[in-house]
């Protein structure tokens, strides 16, 4: 199964060359009485022209807006949705990407889906007809790159580059009609392998590699999108290593694929900032912004620094990283996840549009330029494990075109192109989905704290698991109060932001309740804005998202999904009730340990 292509199944020939081929592929396959003509207009790019005529429609665009609009009009007359006469559309972002956290031995970092739709044994290794289903899943939700490796290179990762660059080659023939330009993660070390003893962006034999590498990497792929670039970061290698900045190291590289029309997409994850659990001051959400926003206008013009939305890492609840308003000067790309990592590994279930309204409320349209999410697939037969998963990444692609999108919307498009069932029971699931962000959230770390899961795998709770390690993901919990302080009189984060940020947050009694914790520490005593103390709060939302897991449950149980993705939605609810009962009873007695007070409505907690 493979989400909303069910709907349209194709087998794509191997003949196929260009997006406007792909187009009229797709409208013929897909409505086959309906008269369609295509107008090409090179000058609109990703965008399209949408018009209803007499003899049925008409679509102006570019190569690849000619196939956006294609999937506009399939989508919309499937859903039964009512066009005007005249709808132009094109693309808030420029670059609207894929980053797959591949491994060439087959695995996949924090991958929940299966094994590697391309790698298999230190190779690309791949099932072309699947790699055109993704494409098409892609081209239909409007993305238009796909990195195909960890940001985390290891050999023979980077002989992607080298020996492998002829397979490399042939990947990129396979999701070119579609649209979709490749982009390589890169070892930013990678010269050394070649007998070259530094990797100093500022050494001439080190720039002269990397210039060589482009002009060879680009003839053989003459539409690569750019290499994405981690460095400096968890025990990669980089420029701190020379003692030069990450302009430095970021423009080296850009001048090197400057001539083929390359970017290189800088990631700002920078998080060696290992402290010691006794130190009040460092704060590792400060790391990025500490390391970045006094860099602002320094980077090259075909660099884009790619941001994490959060200042942590893919929590529940997390504020918008404050880089994201602190370099106007600078190309920036939005980072978000769509594999599970933290958010219940495509077993529980966690729909993140409502998630993502969220940043994107918070964040100027002109902050950002490109958008890119982690990818959730695998090789599992409907590619995200959980058959529900696929309404995150078609939310994503939605979102790519439109950051205003609504979440409602985009999800019952969705419901409605994958199941097609009765409005009744649509919205039903609909609404399961729209609410279990929320639902997930209760029943695992309160208002804002994160982090209380179980080190390294990161399913499942575990209050104190990271509290004393060397990464700085504190909850600080004792027996009198919780949290991090983080306004001017704690650790400062809060001063990384604009004053109007700042005074949304700096009062524990106008800061809004989901992220207290994160930005103050408190009393258990505290009054909560209902008249509630705040581990009688923590008490109450753990039994509710248990509660509302369970009901969860039966309302998919109610619906009519096809036998196939009936068995494993029900085998994987059964599993969130599960952990989510774990995550209650665990956060709950770990609380009332500490601050040996009950809970008001005198519901069971172990002692």
């Amino acid at each position: 199964m493979n989400a909303w292509l069910n709907r349209f199944p194709l087998s794509v020939p191997e003949s196929l060359r260009t997006p406007e081929e792909a187009a009229r592929l797709e409208l013929a396959h897909a409505l086959p009485d309906c008269s369609v003509t295509l107008e090409s207009v090179p000058a609109m790019g990703d965008g399209f022209c949408l018009f209803r005529e007499k003899s049925g429609y008409r679509i102006a665009g570019g190569p690849a807006g000619l196939l956006y609009g294609a999937w506009r009009l399939i989508f919309s007359l499937t859903a039964c949705e009512e066009l005007p006469d005249r709808l132009e559309s094109a693309p808030r972002y420029a670059l609207r990407m894929i980053n797959c956290w591949d491994n060439p031995d087959g695995t996949v970092e924090r991958g929940y889906s299966g094994s590697s739709l391309f790698f298999r044994g230190g190779k690309l290794d791949y099932n072309p007809e699947r790699i055109r289903v993704i494409a098409r899943l892609m081209a239909s939700v409007g993305l238009n790159v796909l990195c195909i490796n960890n940001v985390n290179v290891h050999f023979p990762g980077q002989l992607l580059l080298e020996d492998d660059l002829p397979d490399l080659a042939r990947l990129a023939e396979i999701i070119r009609p579609f649209g979709i330009r490749l982009m390589v993660s890169v070892d930013y070390s990678q010269p050394m392998r070649h007998g070259i003893p530094t990797a100093d962006p500022l050494d001439t034999r080190v720039q002269a590699w990397w210039a060589e590498t482009a002009s060879r990497v680009w003839r053989a792929v003459p539409d690569l999108a750019g290499f994405l670039v981690k460095a400096d970061s968890e025990g990669r290698p980089g420029p701190f290593t020379y003692g030069r900045n990450h302009a430095e190291g970021a423009n080296m590289l850009a001048e090197a694929v400057r001539p083929f029309g390359g970017v290189i997409v800088w990631r700002c994850f920078v998080y060696n900032c290992r402290q010691d659990w006794r130190d009040t001051k460092t704060d590792r959400p400060k790391a990025a912004y500490d390391h970045y926003a006094p860099l602002d206008g320094q980077f090259a013009s075909n660099v884009i620094l790619q941001v994490k939305h959060g200042p942590f890492d893919f929590q529940v609840r997390e504020p918008l990283s404050p880089l994201l308003l602190a370099m106007p000067k600078t190309h920036l790309a939005l980072e978000l996840q769509l594999a599970q990592e933290y958010t219940g590994h495509q077993i529980d279930l966690y729909t993140m549009m409502p998630m993502w309204q969220e940043i994107f409320e918070e964040l100027p349209d002109s902050a950002i330029m490109s958008v890119a999410a982690v990818s959730n697939w695998g090789d599992d037969a409907n590619y995200t494990g959980h058959p529900l998963a696929a309404a995150n990444f078609f939310g994503y692609g939605l979102l790519c075109w439109d950051p205003h999108t609504d979440p409602r919307r985009s999800t019952e498009l969705w419901a409605r192109l994958t199941y097609g069932f009765p409005a009744e029971q649509e919205k039903k699931l609909a609404d399961c989905l729209l609410s279990s962000r929320r639902t997930y959230e209760k029943y695992t770390a309160p208002l804002g704290i994160g982090w209380m899961v179980t080190p390294h795998d990161h399913y499942g709770p575990n209050p104190s698991g990271y509290e004393y390690d060397l990464w700085g993901t504190y909850h600080k919990a004792s027996r009198d109060a919780v949290g991090i302080d983080r306004t001017e009189k704690g650790t400062g984060y809060l001063c990384q932001y604009p004053e109007e940020i700042r005074k949304k947050y700096e009062d524990p009694a106008s800061c809004p309740d989901l992220y207290l914790l994160f930005y103050h520490r408190l009393p258990y005593s505290f009054r909560m804005k209902d008249g509630r103390t705040l581990v009688q709060r923590i008490y109450d939302d753990h039994f509710e998202g248990y509660a509302e897991t369970e009901a969860m449950r039966e309302t998919l149980r109610s619906l009519p999904f096809p036998e196939e993705d009936r068995a494993v939605i029900l085998e994987r609810m059964d599993r969130q009730v599960h952990n989510a009962r774990e995550w209650c009873d665990i956060i709950n007695t770990f609380f009332h340990r500490l601050s040996g007070i009950p809970d008001g409505q005198g519901r069971t907690i172990y002692e």
